[in-house]
Protein backbone atom coordinates (compact mmCIF):
# COMPACT_ATOMS: atom_id res chain seq x y z
CA UNK A 1 0.00 0.00 0.00
CA UNK A 2 1.21 3.57 -0.83
CA UNK A 3 1.97 6.03 2.01
CA UNK A 4 0.21 9.01 1.99
CA UNK A 5 1.37 12.48 2.66
CA UNK A 6 -1.23 14.97 3.93
CA UNK A 7 -0.70 18.14 4.28
CA UNK A 8 -3.12 21.05 5.74
CA UNK A 9 -3.69 24.66 4.79
CA UNK A 10 -5.43 27.03 7.24
CA UNK A 11 -7.73 25.45 9.86
CA UNK A 12 -10.06 26.43 12.31
CA UNK A 13 -9.68 24.89 15.67
CA UNK A 14 -12.50 22.35 15.13
CA UNK A 15 -11.07 21.19 11.83
CA UNK A 16 -7.48 21.07 13.39
CA UNK A 17 -8.66 18.34 16.09
CA UNK A 18 -10.91 16.32 13.51
CA UNK A 19 -7.60 16.51 11.50
CA UNK A 20 -5.16 15.04 13.93
CA UNK A 21 -7.78 12.14 14.51
CA UNK A 22 -8.21 10.94 11.44
CA UNK A 23 -6.62 8.00 9.37
CA UNK A 24 -6.06 7.46 5.74
CA UNK A 25 -5.26 4.55 3.60
CA UNK A 26 -5.55 3.44 -0.14
CA UNK A 27 -5.42 0.86 -2.60
CA UNK A 28 -1.99 0.01 -4.15
CA UNK A 29 -2.82 1.33 -7.62
CA UNK A 30 -4.19 4.87 -6.51
CA UNK A 31 -1.17 7.10 -7.14
CA UNK A 32 -0.31 4.99 -10.17
CA UNK A 33 -3.97 5.34 -11.76
CA UNK A 34 -3.99 9.30 -11.09
CA UNK A 35 -0.62 9.09 -12.84
CA UNK A 36 -2.19 7.26 -16.10
CA UNK A 37 -4.87 9.47 -16.00
CA UNK A 38 -3.04 12.76 -15.41
CA UNK A 39 -5.55 13.85 -13.01
CA UNK A 40 -6.47 14.61 -9.07
CA UNK A 41 -9.49 14.78 -7.74
CA UNK A 42 -11.33 17.15 -5.20
CA UNK A 43 -13.47 16.35 -2.51
CA UNK A 44 -15.91 18.18 -0.08
CA UNK A 45 -16.42 17.56 3.23
CA UNK A 46 -19.35 19.76 5.54
CA UNK A 47 -18.86 17.51 8.54
CA UNK A 48 -15.14 18.02 8.44
CA UNK A 49 -14.58 21.82 7.26
CA UNK A 50 -12.21 21.04 4.53
CA UNK A 51 -12.04 20.83 0.65
CA UNK A 52 -9.61 18.12 0.26
CA UNK A 53 -7.32 18.15 -3.09
CA UNK A 54 -6.13 14.78 -3.60
CA UNK A 55 -2.75 14.10 -6.00
CA UNK A 56 0.61 12.64 -6.19
CA UNK A 57 3.68 14.61 -5.12
CA UNK A 58 6.46 14.92 -7.76
CA UNK A 59 8.33 11.46 -6.55
CA UNK A 60 4.88 9.63 -7.39
CA UNK A 61 3.14 8.93 -3.84
CA UNK A 62 0.32 9.96 -3.19
CA UNK A 63 -0.46 13.81 -1.52
CA UNK A 64 -3.58 15.32 0.28
CA UNK A 65 -3.96 18.45 0.73
CA UNK A 66 -6.43 20.25 3.25
CA UNK A 67 -8.01 23.37 3.21
CA UNK A 68 -10.14 24.53 6.33
CA UNK A 69 -13.97 26.09 4.32
CA UNK A 70 -17.52 27.00 5.62
CA UNK A 71 -19.47 24.12 5.18
CA UNK A 72 -18.08 23.03 1.81
CA UNK A 73 -20.89 21.28 -0.66
CA UNK A 74 -21.29 20.97 -3.64
CA UNK A 75 -17.92 21.45 -6.51
CA UNK A 76 -17.71 22.78 -9.90
CA UNK A 77 -14.46 22.85 -12.30
CA UNK A 78 -14.86 24.28 -15.73
CA UNK A 79 -11.61 22.29 -16.82
CA UNK A 80 -10.13 26.00 -17.59
CA UNK A 81 -8.60 26.76 -13.61
CA UNK A 82 -12.09 27.69 -12.08
CA UNK A 83 -13.24 25.68 -9.49
CA UNK A 84 -16.47 27.28 -7.95
CA UNK A 85 -17.72 25.67 -4.60
CA UNK A 86 -21.42 25.91 -2.45
CA UNK A 87 -20.37 26.85 1.09
CA UNK A 88 -22.42 27.46 4.10
CA UNK A 89 -23.39 31.21 3.64
CA UNK A 90 -21.63 31.65 0.46
CA UNK A 91 -20.25 30.25 -2.98
CA UNK A 92 -16.81 30.78 -3.81
CA UNK A 93 -15.61 31.28 -6.90
CA UNK A 94 -11.58 29.94 -7.10
CA UNK A 95 -9.34 30.24 -9.90
CA UNK A 96 -5.75 28.43 -10.49
CA UNK A 97 -3.39 31.30 -10.31
CA UNK A 98 -0.21 29.04 -11.40
CA UNK A 99 0.87 29.58 -15.38
CA UNK A 100 2.44 25.69 -17.04
CA UNK A 101 5.60 24.68 -15.43
CA UNK A 102 5.01 26.85 -12.37
CA UNK A 103 5.18 25.09 -8.73
CA UNK A 104 4.77 26.54 -5.41
CA UNK A 105 7.05 24.79 -2.60
CA UNK A 106 8.32 22.57 -5.36
CA UNK A 107 5.41 20.65 -5.04
CA UNK A 108 1.69 22.10 -6.11
CA UNK A 109 1.35 22.14 -9.84
CA UNK A 110 -2.37 24.33 -9.39
CA UNK A 111 -3.16 26.53 -6.75
CA UNK A 112 -6.78 27.48 -6.00
CA UNK A 113 -7.13 30.70 -4.82
CA UNK A 114 -10.32 32.51 -4.09
CA UNK A 115 -10.98 34.96 -5.85
CA UNK A 116 -14.83 35.77 -6.19
CA UNK A 117 -17.15 35.46 -3.20
CA UNK A 118 -21.38 35.54 -3.53
CA UNK A 119 -22.80 36.31 0.54
CA UNK A 120 -26.28 34.22 -0.18
CA UNK A 121 -26.71 33.13 3.70
CA UNK A 122 -27.87 29.97 4.86
CA UNK A 123 -29.47 28.25 1.82
CA UNK A 124 -28.22 24.99 2.66
CA UNK A 125 -26.93 24.76 -1.33
CA UNK A 126 -25.98 21.67 -2.33
CA UNK A 127 -25.19 20.73 -6.03
CA UNK A 128 -23.57 23.56 -8.26
CA UNK A 129 -22.86 24.57 -11.46
CA UNK A 130 -21.67 27.00 -14.18
CA UNK A 131 -23.98 28.43 -16.22
CA UNK A 132 -23.49 29.98 -20.26
CA UNK A 133 -22.91 33.46 -18.81
CA UNK A 134 -20.70 32.11 -16.40
CA UNK A 135 -22.81 32.54 -13.17
CA UNK A 136 -23.19 29.87 -10.82
CA UNK A 137 -26.38 28.06 -11.01
CA UNK A 138 -27.37 26.01 -7.72
CA UNK A 139 -29.62 23.89 -5.68
CA UNK A 140 -31.03 26.19 -3.34
CA UNK A 141 -32.42 23.09 -1.01
CA UNK A 142 -33.62 25.28 1.96
CA UNK A 143 -36.51 27.01 -0.82
CA UNK A 144 -37.05 23.94 -2.69
CA UNK A 145 -35.72 25.53 -6.29
CA UNK A 146 -32.39 26.07 -8.80
CA UNK A 147 -31.39 29.23 -8.30
CA UNK A 148 -28.49 31.80 -8.95
CA UNK A 149 -26.73 34.52 -8.01
CA UNK A 150 -28.07 37.93 -7.49
CA UNK A 151 -26.20 41.61 -7.63
CA UNK A 152 -29.27 42.71 -4.71
CA UNK A 153 -30.62 39.44 -3.05
CA UNK A 154 -29.57 36.42 -1.55
CA UNK A 155 -30.23 34.76 -4.92
CA UNK A 156 -32.72 34.98 -8.09
CA UNK A 157 -34.85 31.59 -8.46
CA UNK A 158 -34.61 29.85 -11.98
CA UNK A 159 -36.39 27.12 -11.32
CA UNK A 160 -38.71 25.49 -9.08
CA UNK A 161 -40.31 21.94 -9.06
CA UNK A 162 -43.92 21.76 -10.19
CA UNK A 163 -45.00 20.23 -6.61
CA UNK A 164 -43.90 23.03 -4.95
CA UNK A 165 -46.56 25.92 -4.58
CA UNK A 166 -44.34 28.76 -3.18
CA UNK A 167 -41.28 30.33 -2.92
CA UNK A 168 -40.86 30.04 1.06
CA UNK A 169 -37.96 29.05 3.29
CA UNK A 170 -38.77 25.28 3.97
CA UNK A 171 -36.91 22.44 2.58
CA UNK A 172 -39.94 20.31 1.89
CA UNK A 173 -38.50 17.80 -0.67
CA UNK A 174 -35.06 18.09 0.13
CA UNK A 175 -33.52 18.90 -3.53
CA UNK A 176 -30.31 18.51 -3.45
CA UNK A 177 -28.70 17.24 -7.06
CA UNK A 178 -28.58 18.64 -10.49
CA UNK A 179 -27.29 17.12 -13.69
CA UNK A 180 -25.70 19.79 -16.41
CA UNK A 181 -25.98 19.61 -20.01
CA UNK A 182 -24.39 22.53 -22.36
CA UNK A 183 -23.96 24.81 -19.27
CA UNK A 184 -27.50 24.26 -18.45
CA UNK A 185 -29.30 22.63 -15.32
CA UNK A 186 -31.15 19.49 -17.25
CA UNK A 187 -32.21 17.10 -14.40
CA UNK A 188 -32.41 16.76 -10.61
CA UNK A 189 -32.53 14.71 -7.97
CA UNK A 190 -35.32 15.49 -5.17
CA UNK A 191 -35.85 12.68 -1.40
CA UNK A 192 -39.43 13.23 -2.44
CA UNK A 193 -42.30 14.85 -3.96
CA UNK A 194 -43.52 16.54 -0.34
CA UNK A 195 -44.92 20.16 -0.27
CA UNK A 196 -44.97 20.29 3.56
CA UNK A 197 -41.61 21.89 5.62
CA UNK A 198 -39.74 18.97 6.44
CA UNK A 199 -41.91 16.31 4.57
CA UNK A 200 -39.11 14.75 2.81
CA UNK A 201 -37.85 12.84 6.17
CA UNK A 202 -40.43 10.35 5.80
CA UNK A 203 -40.72 9.71 2.49
CA UNK A 204 -36.68 8.49 2.33
CA UNK A 205 -37.42 4.88 1.45
CA UNK A 206 -38.89 5.30 -1.87
CA UNK A 207 -39.87 8.83 -2.12
CA UNK A 208 -36.94 9.66 -4.32
CA UNK A 209 -37.22 10.90 -7.54
CA UNK A 210 -35.57 12.31 -11.15
CA UNK A 211 -36.87 15.57 -12.52
CA UNK A 212 -36.42 16.63 -15.62
CA UNK A 213 -36.04 20.55 -15.87
CA UNK A 214 -37.02 21.92 -19.08
CA UNK A 215 -40.32 19.65 -19.00
CA UNK A 216 -40.74 20.09 -15.25
CA UNK A 217 -41.92 16.42 -15.17
CA UNK A 218 -40.67 13.66 -12.83
CA UNK A 219 -38.97 10.79 -15.05
CA UNK A 220 -38.08 8.96 -12.88
CA UNK A 221 -39.26 7.55 -8.86
CA UNK A 222 -39.65 5.18 -6.36
CA UNK A 223 -35.61 5.89 -5.23
CA UNK A 224 -34.05 6.11 -2.05
CA UNK A 225 -32.53 9.51 -1.12
CA UNK A 226 -30.68 9.96 -4.79
CA UNK A 227 -28.05 12.24 -5.17
CA UNK A 228 -25.30 13.87 -7.79
CA UNK A 229 -26.94 13.16 -11.38
CA UNK A 230 -24.44 13.36 -13.65
CA UNK A 231 -25.19 13.42 -17.63
CA UNK A 232 -21.87 11.28 -18.89
CA UNK A 233 -21.80 9.79 -22.15
CA UNK A 234 -25.49 10.09 -23.31
CA UNK A 235 -26.75 8.41 -20.29
CA UNK A 236 -28.17 9.89 -17.20
CA UNK A 237 -26.03 8.62 -13.97
CA UNK A 238 -27.98 8.50 -10.65
CA UNK A 239 -26.59 7.81 -7.21
CA UNK A 240 -29.38 5.68 -5.53
CA UNK A 241 -27.87 6.74 -1.91
CA UNK A 242 -30.62 5.19 0.13
CA UNK A 243 -28.92 1.83 -1.39
CA UNK A 244 -25.32 2.31 -2.03
CA UNK A 245 -26.07 1.74 -5.66
CA UNK A 246 -24.30 3.80 -8.60
CA UNK A 247 -26.80 3.10 -11.71
CA UNK A 248 -28.36 5.18 -14.85
CA UNK A 249 -31.90 6.18 -15.49
CA UNK A 250 -32.72 4.00 -18.35
CA UNK A 251 -35.72 4.41 -20.59
CA UNK A 252 -35.83 8.20 -20.62
CA UNK A 253 -36.53 8.29 -24.29
CA UNK A 254 -40.22 6.95 -23.75
CA UNK A 255 -40.87 9.78 -20.97
CA UNK A 256 -40.79 7.41 -17.56
CA UNK A 257 -37.18 5.68 -17.24
CA UNK A 258 -36.06 3.13 -14.12
CA UNK A 259 -32.84 3.00 -12.50
CA UNK A 260 -30.97 0.49 -13.47
CA UNK A 261 -28.30 -0.21 -10.20
CA UNK A 262 -24.73 -0.90 -12.27
CA UNK A 263 -22.29 -1.08 -8.68
CA UNK A 264 -23.08 -1.27 -5.17
CA UNK A 265 -20.47 0.49 -2.95
CA UNK A 266 -20.50 0.24 0.86
CA UNK A 267 -21.98 3.56 1.95
CA UNK A 268 -24.61 6.22 1.98
CA UNK A 269 -22.97 7.33 -1.63
CA UNK A 270 -22.71 11.35 -2.31
CA UNK A 271 -20.69 13.22 -4.91
CA UNK A 272 -20.19 11.52 -8.35
CA UNK A 273 -17.28 12.60 -11.22
CA UNK A 274 -16.33 10.90 -14.33
CA UNK A 275 -13.40 10.87 -16.05
CA UNK A 276 -11.70 7.94 -19.18
CA UNK A 277 -13.94 5.27 -18.34
CA UNK A 278 -14.20 6.17 -14.67
CA UNK A 279 -16.91 6.76 -11.78
CA UNK A 280 -15.38 8.65 -9.01
CA UNK A 281 -17.65 8.17 -6.28
CA UNK A 282 -18.10 9.83 -2.70
CA UNK A 283 -18.61 7.48 0.17
CA UNK A 284 -19.99 8.26 3.90
CA UNK A 285 -20.83 6.49 6.51
CA UNK A 286 -25.02 6.49 7.86
CA UNK A 287 -24.18 7.47 11.37
CA UNK A 288 -26.90 9.82 11.86
CA UNK A 289 -31.10 9.01 12.06
CA UNK A 290 -31.66 10.55 8.30
CA UNK A 291 -29.27 7.97 6.86
CA UNK A 292 -30.66 4.97 9.47
CA UNK A 293 -33.41 2.61 8.25
CA UNK A 294 -32.61 2.28 4.60
CA UNK A 295 -32.25 -0.84 2.47
CA UNK A 296 -28.72 0.32 2.54
CA UNK A 297 -28.48 -1.53 5.92
CA UNK A 298 -29.72 -4.60 4.59
CA UNK A 299 -27.42 -4.82 1.83
CA UNK A 300 -24.64 -3.95 4.04
CA UNK A 301 -25.27 -7.03 5.99
CA UNK A 302 -26.00 -9.43 2.93
CA UNK A 303 -22.38 -8.05 2.30
CA UNK A 304 -21.11 -8.71 5.54
CA UNK A 305 -19.78 -5.62 4.87
CA UNK A 306 -19.47 -2.22 7.12
CA UNK A 307 -20.33 0.91 5.35
CA UNK A 308 -17.31 3.46 4.95
CA UNK A 309 -16.24 7.22 4.30
CA UNK A 310 -13.81 7.75 1.29
CA UNK A 311 -13.63 7.69 -2.48
CA UNK A 312 -13.75 4.60 -5.11
CA UNK A 313 -12.95 4.28 -8.54
CA UNK A 314 -15.26 2.32 -10.19
CA UNK A 315 -14.23 0.76 -13.76
CA UNK A 316 -17.42 1.21 -16.07
CA UNK A 317 -16.25 -1.56 -18.52
CA UNK A 318 -15.68 -4.02 -15.58
CA UNK A 319 -18.68 -2.95 -13.08
CA UNK A 320 -16.47 -3.40 -10.28
CA UNK A 321 -14.02 -1.24 -7.77
CA UNK A 322 -10.48 -0.76 -9.05
CA UNK A 323 -9.16 1.76 -6.61
CA UNK A 324 -9.89 3.56 -3.47
CA UNK A 325 -9.01 6.14 -0.82
CA UNK A 326 -10.39 5.37 2.75
CA UNK A 327 -10.85 8.06 5.52
CA UNK A 328 -11.37 6.34 9.30
CA UNK A 329 -11.76 8.24 12.82
CA UNK A 330 -13.65 11.25 13.16
CA UNK A 331 -14.57 12.16 9.48
CA UNK A 332 -17.63 10.07 8.07
CA UNK A 333 -19.29 12.29 5.75
CA UNK A 334 -18.45 13.83 2.20
CA UNK A 335 -20.64 15.57 -0.10
CA UNK A 336 -19.26 16.26 -3.78
CA UNK A 337 -16.21 14.70 -5.73
CA UNK A 338 -15.02 16.65 -8.93
CA UNK A 339 -12.05 15.76 -11.04
CA UNK A 340 -9.29 17.90 -11.92
CA UNK A 341 -7.88 16.86 -15.60
CA UNK A 342 -4.14 17.59 -16.25
CA UNK A 343 -3.59 18.88 -12.81
CA UNK A 344 -0.85 16.42 -10.45
CA UNK A 345 0.03 18.01 -6.95
CA UNK A 346 -3.96 20.71 -6.22
CA UNK A 347 -3.71 22.99 -3.42
CA UNK A 348 -6.63 25.27 -2.09
CA UNK A 349 -6.06 28.30 -0.24
CA UNK A 350 -8.95 29.37 2.54
CA UNK A 351 -10.66 32.55 1.99
CA UNK A 352 -9.80 35.10 4.84
CA UNK A 353 -6.55 32.79 5.57
CA UNK A 354 -2.98 34.27 6.28
CA UNK A 355 -1.55 32.14 3.22
CA UNK A 356 -5.05 34.41 1.13
CA UNK A 357 -3.52 37.65 2.72
CA UNK A 358 0.27 36.93 1.79
CA UNK A 359 0.33 35.17 -1.73
CA UNK A 360 -0.05 37.47 -3.85
CA UNK A 361 0.28 37.35 -8.01
CA UNK A 362 0.15 39.71 -11.07
CA UNK A 363 0.54 39.69 -14.30
CA UNK A 364 4.21 39.05 -15.40
CA UNK A 365 3.54 39.74 -19.19
CA UNK A 366 2.40 43.63 -18.51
Amino acid sequence: MDNIEAENGSQTEGSTEQAQDVDYSQSGGLSGRLVQLNCSVAISSYQSGFLYNLGCDPKGGLHLHQAAMAKPMGLSYDGNGGLTMAGGSALVQFKNVLAAGEQINNTFDACFMPRHTYLTGGLDAHDIGIGTNGAPIFVNTRFNCLATVSELHSFEEVWRPSFIDALISEDRCHLNGMAMINAEPAYVTAVSKSNTIDGWRDRRDGGGVVIDVSRNEVVCEGLSMPHSPRWYEGQLWVLNSGTGELGVIEGLEGGMGHFVPHVFCPGFLRGLAFYKGYAFVGLSKPRYKRFEGLPLDQKLRDADSEPWCGLQIIDLAKGTCVDWFRIDGAIGELYDVEVLPGIKTPMAVSPGSPEANDLITFNKDI
